[in-house]
């Protein structure tokens, strides 16, 4: 008969009460405010997780929440590439990038990746808009060298953004709108540059007064003591951590995070309250971290005033 509960049901229905009541002052808290998503990794490669994040993206939408989300898309890249054959390198950690490979670049991150988002959040109705930095002068970079041994190393169309104009990106909030942003920005002379994906997220977070930067990534967050062998089960994620005390870290990070890591001391130096690393790899890791008292993952604070 409807309405009847099995054997356990109630504890499980009163189990879910609790998670909900949990929720309530974290949705009093953020409602309102303005959340930037930096998504990538394993979790724009998986198919289940991909749909999970877009059902996130609704959910904070609905819940009274302004998220936006920025993009990369290394590995869709890396893949046409392949396809085309055209060679692609890393110096320093960043992708050398021919005129050749910029035309990749633009096509797949703004053509590709970013429809692929939106097409995802707006099954559940009219919510997401795709931009790409290039959009409304949203971001204007300037040319940016690798540094090897000392030496400033040319590496093509590589940028770092210098003025962000997030007029757009407020619009289409205010308008109810979930703005999914690609990471290419424009030059001054009309230059186009791919622009890494961490950073276009922390300098949009600054200008937009967000309330969160969060970072998607392939780990659990930054942890305490790496080992070499890489035996992450014997690594202690830490789970706050003051800009102060990052910036004495940053040194020492594994190339792989140093970016994101960067990207979060950007942002909470910029007038983000709180910054966060997340495991990308676990279904709805977002909402664990905004909506639950013990959150996931590494958060990034600003330093207290003495």
């Amino acid at each position: 008969m409807s309405g009847q509960l099995t054997a356990g049901g109630v504890p499980q229905a009163h189990a879910k009460a609790a998670v909900l009541i949990e929720a309530l002052p974290w949705l009093e808290r953020f409602r309102g405010k303005t959340v930037v998503v930096k998504y990538g990794g394993h979790a724009m490669a998986d198919q289940a997780l991909r749909e999970s994040f877009a059902d996130d993206m609704v959910f904070l939408l609905h819940a009274g929440l302004k998220p936006v989300v920025v993009h990369g898309g290394g590995p869709q890249i890396n893949a046409h590439l392949d396809r085309l054959g055209i060679e692609s390198s890393f110096t320093a950690g960043l992708r050398v990038t021919t005129p050749e490979a910029m035309q990749v670049v633009r096509m797949v991150l703004v053509g590709q990746v970013n429809r692929d988002i939106i097409g995802l959040v707006n099954r559940h109705g009219p919510f997401a808009i795709g931009m790409s930095g290039e959009d409304a002068h949203l971001f204007t970079a300037e040319r940016k060298h690798a540094e090897v041994n000392g030496e400033k190393v040319d590496i093509g169309q590589v940028g770092e953004i210098v003025r962000v104009e997030a007029g757009a990106v407020r619009a289409l909030l205010d308008d109810g709108r979930i703005p999914v942003v690609s990471s290419i920005a424009r030059g001054e002379e009309g230059e186009i540059y791919n622009v890494n994906a961490d950073t276009a997220a922390a300098a949009l977070a600054v200008a937009l007064g967000a309330e969160k930067l969060v970072v998607l990534t392939d780990v659990e967050g930054l942890y305490a003591d790496w080992p070499a062998s890489g035996d992450v089960s014997a690594s202690e994620v830490i789970s706050r951590v003051t800009a102060g005390e990052l910036a004495k870290l940053l040194p020492g990070l594994s190339s792989g995070m140093v970016p994101k890591m960067e990207a979060c001391l950007t942002a909470v130096t910029g007038g983000v309250p709180q910054a966060h690393v997340l495991d990308g790899r676990v279904p709805h890791s977002l909402l664990l971290e905004i909506f639950t008292d013990e959150g996931i993952g590494t958060m990034v604070l600003p330093e207290v005033d003495a």
